[in-house]
C-alpha cells in the first residue's frame, strides 16, 4: 500500500521526557507517511533532564537521526521551543539536525514561516524562572496522576484557555508573518490546533502530542491540511517489535553506521 505523500510534514510539542508524551504514536506517523521535509516545531523535550526519557522517547530520537541522514533525501528542521532552549548544540550532535529560532522557506510560489510561538506568550517572555518552576511541578504531577493522565491533560487545556494563549500566539505570529513577507505562518506552543486567516495571511497551529487529540500539519500542492492522528487497528494489535522490523526492512539498508538506541540512552545520564 502506498504511503500518503506530502512535501512538508509539521508536528510540535511532543515533550519527550513527560509522562504524557505520545512519542510512540508520533514515530508511527512518521513511518506511515512519505515527506520531503519534516519540521519539528519546538518543545520536542519537556525539559533538559535527559534522565526522564523513556525507551520510546529514545526510539523517536533514533528515528529522527535516521531521517536526517542525507542519503534519505529528507530535509529535517528543528525549530527551538521554550522547553528546548539551550539544546542547539546538543541536538546538532545527537540527531544531526540543525536547530533554528525561526525557519522560512518557499514552496508553490508562496513564502512559509515556522516559529514555535512562545515568543508571543507574554508570561513565557517575562517570567522565565517561574515558568520553569511550573514545568518541574507539572512533570511531578504527571507521575502522581491516574492512568491516561486525565488530570494533567485537563490542567494543560485549561491553562491554554485561561491565558488565552491561542489568540495571543495567533496575533503575534500574524504580525511577524507580515513583517517577514510570509503568506503562511506555522506555530505550536498552545497544544491547540487552529487555523486563522487575516488580511490574506494564513496562520496555522499544529497542536501537540501530549493530549488525547494528536494533530499535525501537511503541506503539498493542494494546500495546507490539519490532520488528527488516529491509531490504526493493526497498530494496536500487532507487536511493537514487528512494527519496528517492518519499517526497518522497508527502508534503505545503508544506515548501519548510525547510532543505535543504546548509544543514545547514555547521553545525559
Amino acid at each position: 500500500m502506498d504511503l500518503p505523500s506530502y512535501n512538508t510534514l509539521i508536528l510540535s510539542d511532543l515533550h519527550l521526557g513527560a509522562e504524557t508524551s505520545r512519542a510512540r504514536e508520533a514515530a508511527r506517523l512518521l513511518k506511515q507517511t512519505s515527506f520531503q521535509r519534516l519540521i519539528l516545531l519546538g518543545d520536542m523535550f519537556a525539559d533538559l533532564n535527559f534522565a526522564r526519557l523513556k525507551k520510546e522517547h529514545w526510539k523517536f530520537l533514533g528515528l529522527i537521526r535516521k531521517l536526517s541522514n542525507p542519503r534519505r533525501g529528507v530535509e529535517v528542521v528543528w525549530v527551538e521551543g521554550n522547553h528546548d532552549h539551550g539544546l542547539t548544540n546538543v541536538m546538532s550532535h545527537l540527531v544531526g539536525v540543525r536547530v533554528y529560532q525561526e525557519y522560512q522557506w518557499q514552496y508553490g510560489g508562496l513564502s512559509h514561516l515556522a516559529i514555535h510561538g512562545h515568543q508571543f506568550d507574554g508570561f513565557q517572555v517575562s517570567s522565565v524562572r517561574l515558568s520553569r518552576l511550573g514545568t518541574m511541578l507539572f512533570l511531578q504531577l504527571q507521575k502522581l496522576d491516574l492512568k491516561g493522565k486525565p488530570v494533567t491533560r485537563l490542567i494543560d487545556r485549561l491553562n491554554t484557555r485561561w491565558l488565552r494563549m491561542s489568540e495571543k500566539v495567533a496575533d503575534g505570529a500574524l504580525k511577524l508573518a507580515r513583517q517577514r513577507g510570509a503568506d503562511r505562518v506555522f506555530c505550536g506552543h498552545t497544544h491547540a490546533a487552529m487555523h486563522v486567516v487575516q488580511d490574506g495571511v494564513h496562520y496555522y497551529n499544529c497542536g501537540g502530542w501530549v493530549d488525547s487529540r494528536l494533530t499535525y500539519i501537511t503541506v503539498n500542492e493542494q494546500g495546507v491540511s490539519l490532520h488528527e492522528y488516529n491509531e490504526r487497528f493493526d497498530d494496536r494489535n500487532s507487536g511493537e517489535e514487528r512494527g519496528e522490523a517492518d519499517w526497518e526492512s522497508a527502508e534503505l539498508a545503508d544506515d548501519a553506521g548510525l547510532f543505535e538506541d543504546a548509544e543514545y540512552e547514555g547521553v545525559g545520564r
